[in-house]
């Protein structure tokens, strides 16, 4: 009886040093597929930041390339200034000939292409950084990712 008794604690030690030994493990793995899903959230949102920075940046590179036309004609510019606008500079424009009124609004036209020119170099530079910022962010978890699994 008494052999019976130990035997039987022997067992229900055993069992319990097992049981113990599978909750650490459960655990062990829970706490591990928490840190594979911390790394691929940061993956993902750094690729995401990555992808759209690139996009910006095209955007912008084809914002320099090629600004969009400016949106007033001659004519809209030469009636929006004489009918509009009373001041003495509006009194002085419908003296101007023709060929002065051309060249104030070419100047005009050329001065709104540059400012788009240069918000678009702004907006390069912003872009770049949506890129440059997360891009070691997300090799530095790549790697942490590819030295512990395969993908």
């Amino acid at each position: 009886m008494m052999v019976s008794l130990i035997i039987l604690a022997a067992i229900l030690a055993v069992v319990a040093l097992i049981v113990a030994g599978m909750k650490s493990e459960i655990k062990q793995e829970g706490e591990d597929m928490m840190k594979k899903v911390y790394v691929y959230l940061v993956l993902f949102a750094t690729l995401m930041m990555s992808i759209g920075g690139s996009v910006a940046a095209f955007m912008a590179v084809t914002d320099i390339v090629a600004p969009a036309p400016y949106f007033q004609t001659f004519e809209e510019f030469k009636q929006g200034n004489v009918k509009t606008e009373f001041s003495k500079e509006n009194v002085d424009l419908q003296k101007l000939s023709d060929d002065e009124i051309m060249a104030r609004y070419q100047t005009m036209a050329a001065g709104e292409k540059e400012r788009q020119i240069s918000r678009a170099k702004n907006s390069l530079i912003k872009s770049l950084g949506w890129i440059i910022i997360p891009l070691p962010v997300f090799l530095l978890f790549q790697r942490r990712l590819s030295g512990k699994e395969e993908l």
